[in-house]
């Protein structure tokens, strides 16, 4: 009698972790509406965006680092129609939504949104963050609007290098050469 209980008080406590990870991924206007009540509240907004496709450790380093420059983490990916413009018609890998989910698992990430655009200067304004972050690896002139855009509005922008060797596209290539012989 006590096991069929402990089994549903697991699955219970597994549909209630569900559930947060889900309610930490909002729309746009939701997260723009959580943005006005954090800066009320004074809280910092630290921003970052992406496609994250494959989560390597490189990317959860690079998050853990952004988290530590203020009290709320958005994560911002690009949809999946975004990242086939922007990376070719073989990505992603994972869809926007399992994507999503990934990254809301991270006791760090605060809140993830999607957006459809190809730069993330909209979410951006609506959102305001103190500290917006990019990885190291995107170089100046291609995120210039985005620093620009932040420090107009009186965020800081940075950029954090991300540990060499962790990169999605060498992730897939090695993935395809260990593969080669089969």
């Amino acid at each position: 009698m006590a096991e069929p209980f402990g089994r549903l008080l697991q699955d219970i406590n597994q549909s209630n972790k569900m559930n947060k990870i889900k309610d930490k991924i909002k729309t746009i206007d939701q997260i723009s509406r959580l943005a006005a009540k954090f800066r009320q509240e004074n809280k910092k907004i630290v921003t970052t965006n992406g496609a994250f496709d494959i989560i390597h450790i490189g990317h959860t380093r690079y998050l853990r680092k952004a988290k530590q420059l203020g009290d709320v983490l958005v994560v911002a990916i690009n949809s999946d129609n975004s990242v086939k413009k922007l990376k070719g018609d073989s990505r992603p890998i994972n869809s926007e939504a399992d994507r999503a989910e990934m990254l809301a698992s991270l006791y760090f990430v605060d809140y993830v949104v999607i957006f459809d655009d190809d730069n993330p200067l909209g979410l951006l304004a609506e959102i305001k963050p103190d500290f917006h972050v990019k990885g190291g690896t995107y170089v100046l002139d291609r995120i210039k609007q985005e620093k620009d855009l932040v420090e107009r509005f009186g965020g800081q922008f940075r950029t954090f290098e991300i540990d060499e060797g962790y990169s999605t596209t060498d992730l897939i290539n090695k993935i395809i050469a260990c593969n080669e012989g089969i």
